[in-house]
């Protein structure tokens, strides 16, 4: 379980630094801050995450769940503002390109995984 844990934060660790070669408002030091930026995006998954989705659910039931990207953008914005000036997004369009993004890694790298894991 532990493990799980950490290979989770490394992973989007991982997707993080990904997204800052991608993107070039996106800006990241090192795999150090990667790997804050994902604890910290982790602890605000479980407490804010959860509080902005029962506030803004109509809006998100009748754009089909889009608005999630937003609520990741939001929590993308919240975690780089915690962190300081080794963790940069240039606005919040970028931020919600970066949640779109990293949405899709986290798939792929987790299926890898995944996938490897059970073979």
């Amino acid at each position: 379980m532990i493990k799980r844990g950490i290979l989770s934060l490394v992973l989007n660790a991982a997707a993080l630094l990904i997204v800052a070669q991608l993107m070039d408002s996106f800006h990241l030091d090192g795999f150090g801050t990667a790997l804050l930026a994902s604890i910290i995006l982790t602890i605000l998954n479980m407490i804010v995450k959860p509080i902005l989705v029962i506030l803004t659910l109509p809006i998100t039931i009748l754009s089909l769940g889009f608005f999630l990207f937003v609520i990741n953008a939001i929590t993308l914005m919240i975690a780089q503002s915690l962190i300081g000036p080794s963790f940069v997004i240039d606005g919040f369009g970028a931020a919600l390109l970066a949640a779109i993004v990293l949405s899709i890694l986290n798939v792929i790298l987790n299926k890898l995984i995944k996938d490897t894991l059970t073979t």
